[in-house]
């Protein structure tokens, strides 16, 4: 009797949520070791920064940031001679992306931002009268505008936190406050620049609306974040793999084991991603075709997109792969890690080692037998700063060039800088 019970009971549940292209791996929950394990991660994580401590000032300072595009917008209808009634409600909004918007924002890092406009705002406004307004703010300190950059971009400082603002015009009157940018529909008739700017957005929101649960997704991916910067393998530009590229790998490992917590898909990552048949892509979503006739990554239609090796795609339209700076030697050495990540986490589930051994710093000099020195000298700080990110811009092609030569099975660069050698150490 008792089992009819049971079996009657568990039929009323709602099947759980089916996220991802493929069904789960594992449906299971999390046991106490897990959960003990998952509150040893965090007292590790904890001495390392990786958890915001500076809050409370950020949504002030994204208040008011919002406060101010409100305005600037509200003064530009005035002098385009709106009508009154559309003033009122006109808005305008700052959206947040990247690893702030998604909660894994760690100390000292900048913010990225957007701010979207209604259609009488051009992205000459942005770059003219919002500017001056911002320059008029005195918690504004290093002011720069960055207007021919592939992605066109306002820098600054606002009460000592960076902030990098790009700007979007939506083909609307006006900015509703209830605003989803993951919304398709407002891609059309929109200037490239604009669609490049809502991008990051987009992708951001995309991926939240993707994981089972948020928190586990997070904590996971602080984590994986830590573990790749310590490992050395935390550079778009360099050819390993950013921020945005990071957090997809992650939030595939969570589509796979919707049910497990942090210290489970640390593990399960590595457990993936060490074994996963490159260069078959990742993917978080069925990619979607919008008759917009916007170029996207597909290897069928574009020959370019069938070199890729690690292809990681981004959920939002249009789709991109976000890893084609990656080369034979990089991923090799990131496969490399993922090996002895798992190697490393199965000690961990099994009590012989602690979570502190995952964020080991390796000695990248002792790991090779020859090594290239760089060095990037200007005249001046501020033509250094310039040079030398124009010089890391380039170091994927010299690795490229290695690569062909058939006596070099690898070239690892190092992500870390160094400041150069004083000459005369004596004065």
């Amino acid at each position: 009797m008792q089992r009819n019970v049971l079996l009657g009971s568990q039929q009323t549940q709602p099947p759980q949520k089916h996220y991802g292209i493929t069904s789960p791996i594992s449906l299971a929950a999390p046991k106490e070791t897990d959960c003990l394990l998952t509150q040893k991660l965090i007292e590790t994580l904890k001495p390392f920064g990786v958890f915001e401590e500076e809050e409370e000032l950020q949504i002030l300072i994204l208040g008011k940031l919002n406060n101010l595009v409100k305005e600037w917008i509200r003064e530009i209808s005035e002098s385009k001679n709106l009508p009154q009634s559309v003033i009122e409600n006109v808005g305008g909004k700052i959206f947040t992306f990247g690893s702030y918007r998604l909660g894994v924002h760690t100390k000292g890092a900048d913010i990225d931002a957007l701010c979207v406009a209604p259609r009488h705002v051009d992205r000459s406004d942005f770059f003219t009268s919002f500017y001056d307004k911002l320059k008029l703010q005195e918690e504004v300190k290093d002011l720069r505008a960055v207007e021919e950059a592939f992605v066109p971009v306002i820098k600054l400082c606002f009460d000592g936190i960076e902030i990098d603002i790009l700007f979007a015009r939506l083909a609307l009157q006006t900015i509703p406050e209830d605003l989803d940018l993951r919304d398709d529909s407002l891609l059309k008739n929109l200037d490239i620049r604009c669609i490049r700017s809502l991008n990051g957005c987009r992708v951001t929101d995309e991926i939240l609306h993707l994981v089972p649960n948020i928190d586990n997704f997070r904590l996971t991916l602080r984590a994986i974040k830590l573990w790749a910067k310590r490992h050395n393998i935390y550079s778009n530009i360099l050819g390993f793999l950013g921020g945005v590229s990071w957090a997809m790998l992650v939030a595939r490992t969570c589509q796979l084991y919707p049910n497990a917590i942090a210290s489970t898909l640390v593990h399960k990552f590595f457990l993936v991603f060490s074994k996963w048949e490159w260069p078959n892509p990742v993917l978080l979503k069925q990619p979607e075709e919008c008759n917009l006739n916007l170029p996207v990554w597909d290897p069928r239609v574009n020959p370019s997109d069938r070199y890729h090796l690690m292809p990681i795609i981004t959920p939002a339209y249009p789709q991109q792969n976000s890893t084609y700076n990656v080369s034979v030697s990089t991923r090799m050495v990131m496969v490399e890690e993922f090996k002895q990540g798992l190697a490393i986490t199965d000690e961990i589930l099994l009590s012989k080692a602690e979570w502190s051994k995952l964020f080991e710093a390796p000695n990248f000099f002792q790991k090779y037998k020859h090594y290239i020195v760089l060095l990037a000298s200007a005249p001046t700080e501020k033509q250094r700063l310039e040079w030398v990110g124009l010089v890391e811009s380039k170091i994927r092609i010299l690795v490229g060039s290695l690569e062909k030569n058939e006596f070099i099975t690898l070239a690892h660069v190092n992500p870390q800088s160094f400041p150069a050698p004083k000459e005369n150490p004596d004065k």
